[in-house]
């Protein structure tokens, strides 16, 4: 009796087309919900690091999240692929979001 023959799955191959509108795709994402992400951790960590009062804080941490969130979604597309975007936004966010836990400023509860 012949052992059955094992067969391997094709792969699954993107053509060049797909995989550049897959890579533009990708850092769309990467720079809408990625750059949103760390212009808020970033504002949320100077309005209470900054030595003014609070509301000036947290005035002057917003205008600047504007800023920061312009430079993200540029930084994103000037990259050299989409991994380096996301990882570029994530890695400092989780930096971030570590500080802000640190101080507990940071509140995870939903209500």
């Amino acid at each position: 009796m012949q052992a059955p023959a094992i067969t391997k799955m094709p792969r699954l191959r993107l053509s060049a087309g797909a995989a550049y509108r897959f890579g533009v795709a990708s850092r769309s994402v990467a720079a809408i919900v990625g750059g949103y992400v760390l212009a808020a951790l970033v504002t949320m960590l100077l309005s209470v690091s900054l030595p003014m009062a609070r509301s000036e804080a947290v005035m002057t941490a917003t205008l600047l999240s504007f800023a920061i969130y312009t430079c993200a979604v540029m930084w994103v597309f000037a990259t050299g692929s989409a991994l380096r975007a996301w990882l570029g936004l994530l890695i400092p966010a989780a930096i971030i979001a570590a500080i802000l836990q640190w101080m507990d400023a940071l509140s995870w509860s939903l209500a």
